[in-house]
């Protein structure tokens, strides 16, 4: 198969395509014919280095998110068969013509793959960390970085709670943060002083999906670090907040987030499709915060 791969360490230029042994799949896995791969932040973290792991011995093919076709089901799975439409976590790299995955959903007709990638990661974030927040009906929810994959999904989650959510966002996407259900503001300097004029009572909770430094004016907000999660900002443990790293995959709580997706009861945002070549202007284009959506990739 053909893969895009890098055996260093470093910007988006060490990403090239290479031929790769195909996958097959192992006990509780499928292999998957690849229609779409998503570009996330620990795809970008993973190239450059900046995860803390050790320099790769052998060419990584990267890719969390995947969705395509079933091709071969290995030793106990049940309940899917080649042929089937699937999105889920990639096993071994989703960059690439073939993959594998254990934890998928089965994707409707009528969704394209190019969004059914679009869920994965950020569902299963945004699920998460809600869970952790304890998010109720009737209570005001602080969402930084609103417009993101998953601040979007976060914010319409907590919609259908029954939560008011405020979400933080930059000037040309305060109308898309309006239409997903949230009070929309901007981010930097006198923040705190916006946040308090739409919510007079103070906020009950808040997320941060940036790691832009806001969490000082979170702590303030909430007049200390109770229900505050971030999810990218290593200065968390200084401050006292709590962050959240570790991923929950749960195969049904995925099936729940692409079937809303199909029904329309949940938005995603898709800012570009590129061909697997262009990898690495993928990855330039997630870096530069400029992408809009979620930038995906198509063999």
């Amino acid at each position: 198969m053909r893969a895009i791969v890098f055996e260093s360490h470093g910007g988006p230029e060490v990403l090239h395509l290479a031929d790769a042994p195909d996958p097959q799949a192992g006990p509780g896995q499928v292999r998957v014919r690849v229609e779409a791969a998503a570009v996330n932040g620990w795809d970008v973290k993973s190239r450059a280095g900046t995860t803390g792991g050790p320099p790769p011995t052998s060419p990584v093919v990267p890719g969390l998110e995947v969705a395509g076709v079933v091709d071969q089901v290995g030793d106990g799975v049940a309940g899917v068969a080649p042929g089937d439409r699937v999105v889920g976590f990639a096993v071994g790299g989703g960059y690439a013509e073939l993959t594998r995955t254990s934890v998928f959903a089965r994707v409707p007709a009528g969704l394209a793959a190019t969004d059914a990638v679009t869920l994965p990661v950020a569902a299963e974030t945004a699920t998460r960390v809600l869970r952790l927040l304890d998010v109720r009906p009737g209570e005001t929810l602080l969402v930084h970085g609103a417009s993101g994959s998953v601040g979007e999904l976060a914010v319409q989650l907590a919609v259908r709670r029954g939560a008011r959510v405020i979400g933080t966002a930059s000037p040309r996407n305060q109308e898309r943060v309006a239409a997903l259900g949230a009070t929309p503001t901007t981010y930097g300097a006198g923040l705190v002083e916006r946040v308090r004029a739409l919510a007079p009572d103070g906020v009950d909770a808040v997320l941060d999906t940036t790691g832009a430094g806001v969490l000082p004016d979170s702590i303030t907000l909430r007049g200390g670090t109770e229900r505050i999660v971030t999810i990218a900002d290593d200065a968390a443990a200084d401050l006292g907040v709590e962050a959240s790293w570790r991923s929950e995959r749960d195969a049904g709580e995925l099936a729940e987030a692409v079937d809303a997706l199909a029904r329309g009861d949940l938005v995603t945002t898709v800012g570009a499709v590129l061909p697997l070549a262009d990898a690495p202007r993928a990855h330039a284009l997630v870096e530069s915060g400029q992408a809009g959506g979620k930038v995906v990739l198509v063999p």
